[in-house]
């Protein structure tokens, strides 16, 4: 059985959506789209389907197709993905969205919500958690090896000069770390407390700390930048930089670098220290769209519950409402419950 898949928006993101599916044994691309006829036409010929300049077009040609990715960028990265997502949606295609679900919480919630009425799969591509070293890390917290969990820290930063909006980097780089927090976490997020500060020169909000405190009592912190990659080795610098993560649990805690390249657990008091570096041979960030993407091929595939898909929608709606929180706590100067 394979897998055919339509692709909406052709940049540069649609086109490595369009690469996984491909390299996928069990997927194939059958149509693209973009309203930039130029990208539609160049990825239809790149991928050999059929390309089209409007989701309507697409829908009205009857060209058959199982499922599709909708990769439109926008305002914030995330302000184009709407319009359509609800089309696919209401014509009974699931959906693979890119991050973030939607810069505005009013139309995530009608994308989840219409997902939900019509029974469909609908997952976002939160690529962080699919790496053989945080499914590693998520097998030790489930058999209990860091005991109870206390405290999840974690750093995301790059360098990105973007200036469109003034929560530009809270609102698309964010959703990644918040849903890695979140899955190691196990619960949702209660209540948030942020601090934001431009960095020099910049017009944006571009650095922040955020403090969460999860359901479970768990406390989390993040640190975020977009005037970042210090020390990241792919500059030339030294062993930390894009992405740490750090869970800290009453018997042991672990460290996981740049999503995939570096895990280590350190027992509290007795034991060994277990370390590994490109665990499962993903040595690089760039290698978990495949998995991402091969993931939610499979799960298609396999006829999974919408309810039962991994970094769905409505994990997505989750963490573009802690977003919001942090920037509405900013703002007030207070502590925001969710």
């Amino acid at each position: 059985m394979t897998l055919r898949v339509a692709i909406v928006g052709m940049g540069g993101i649609g086109n490595n959506h369009g690469r996984c599916y491909n390299n996928h044994p069990e997927a194939e691309v059958v149509a693209v789209c973009d309203i930039v006829q130029e990208r539609s036409d160049k990825a239809a010929e790149a991928f050999g389907c059929q390309g089209f300049y409007s989701v309507q077009s697409l829908l009205d040609s009857g060209i058959a197709f199982d499922a599709a990715s909708v990769t439109t960028a926008g305002v914030e990265n995330g302000g184009d993905h709407h319009a359509p997502t609800m089309q696919l949606l209401d014509a009974g295609y699931p959906v693979l969205g890119e991050k973030p679900i939607s810069n505005r919480i009013d139309h995530a919630e009608e994308m989840v919500a219409l997902a939900k009425e019509k029974s469909l799969r609908y997952g976002i591509n939160l690529n962080h958690r699919f790496t053989p070293a945080a499914a590693l890390a998520k097998e030790w917290l489930l058999r209990g090896r860091l005991g109870e969990v206390n405290m999840i820290d974690m750093t995301m930063w790059i360098n990105n000069p973007n200036e469109t909006s003034p929560h530009f980097h809270m609102r698309a780089l964010h959703p990644h770390s918040l849903d890695v927090m979140r899955y190691f976490a196990g619960a949702d997020v209660a209540q948030v407390h942020a601090i934001f500060k431009k960095g020099k020169g910049r017009k944006i909000w571009s650095n922040v700390q955020v403090n969460l405190l999860y359901e479970n009592g768990i406390i989390g912190h993040l640190r975020g930048s977009y005037d970042g990659n210090w020390g990241h080795t792919s500059m030339g610098g030294g062993s930390y930089g894009l992405e740490t993560l750090d869970v800290f649990g009453s018997d042991g805690r672990f460290f996981l670098r740049d999503a995939c390249e570096e895990l280590i657990y350190y027992p509290r008091f007795e034991g060994t220290t277990e370390r590994h570096e490109n665990y499962g041979g993903m040595s690089h960030f760039g290698e978990t769209f495949q998995t991402r993407i091969s993931h939610w091929v499979d799960q298609n595939l396999a006829g999974v519950a919408p309810d039962k898909i991994d970094a769905s929608g409505a994990d997505g709606l989750h963490v573009q409402r802690i977003i919001e929180a942090a920037i509405e706590s900013w703002d007030s100067g207070q502590a925001v419950s969710l």
